[in-house]
């Protein structure tokens, strides 16, 4: 398969080499495009780490740029809002959005394809060729878990850990979650990270713990927080971890970084 590559300037201009810097990088397939918003620091141009986010639901940024400014939805998601926090001079971020034919729907079962796991190993090695990474931590959040979990397991030699967050379990209404997952297909490290409250019917903490036992992998337990705004599943709930962001996220990179089971964030 042919793959064409379009880079988009970003859409921040750095006033020191430590600035935050997004811009887009986006491989072109058969007869689709997938995306990523990619964040680095300054004028950094080779990166130890690589962290490929998986936002939740419904997960589709429709990232672009227009009138020379970068755009995209699901600017409030966990993963989104707080990509900042992982950036250090060897850590770069990338925002991985749903494949150009699935910005209607973008559903579970497809992400647990074949031809999903082909779409992120191309943007992601598309994000290494332009910005060398040396190894790729997949993370993802809520129904983003599973695009993390299955596009890990179809891309054994990029993933080198996983990261899931406030987990999707099912099966629900929208699909089987990590219900059918299984975990003794992937090789790569696990680390499970769930709020102790929280209140999303689909992602309960007690799953968490069940999950941890299951699959023989750490579970780093966030407590404390807020003030929650919005619904049980929505982003600024306790299910996004609101209030305790940058702790989470720092926990999470610390693991990334040392391998050593971070403590838990919170009271």
């Amino acid at each position: 398969m042919r793959i064409a590559i379009l880079v988009l300037a970003g859409s921040l201009v750095a006033p020191h080499a430590r600035a935050q810097v997004d811009g887009i990088v986006t491989a072109k397939l058969e007869r689709h495009t997938i995306a990523a918003l990619v964040t680095r620091q300054g004028k950094a141009k080779a990166f130890k780490h690589g962290i490929a986010i998986f936002p939740g639901h419904p997960g589709i940024l429709k990232l672009r740029e227009e009138n020379g400014r970068l755009e995209y939805e699901q600017r409030g998601n966990f993963l989104i809002r707080s990509r900042r926090h992982w950036l250090d001079d060897e850590t770069l971020l990338a925002v991985l959005d749903a494949p150009s034919d699935e910005w209607a729907t973008f559903t579970q079962d497809f992400r647990t394809t074949a031809r999903y796991g082909t779409d992120v190993g191309a943007v992601l090695n598309e994000v290494s060729k332009r910005y060398p990474v040396g190894e790729w931590t997949f993370v993802g959040t809520s129904e983003g878990s599973m695009s993390a979990f299955y596009a890990a397991r179809m891309n054994a030699q990029l993933a080198k850990r996983v990261i899931l967050t406030s987990s999707v379990w099912g099966p629900t209404n929208s699909g089987p979650g990590l219900s059918g997952a299984k975990f003794g297909e992937i090789s790569a490290p696990l680390l499970w990270v769930h709020h102790e409250n929280d209140p999303c019917p689909y992602t309960q903490y007690r799953d968490a713990r069940r999950y941890a036992e299951r699959t023989m992998s750490p579970l780093l337990t966030v407590r404390g927080g807020g003030p929650e705004k919005g619904g049980a599943c929505q982003a600024h709930s306790f299910h996004g971890f609101v209030g305790t962001e940058r702790a989470v996220v720092l926990a999470m990179r610390s693991w990334v970084k040392t391998g050593a089971v971070p403590a838990d964030v919170g009271r």
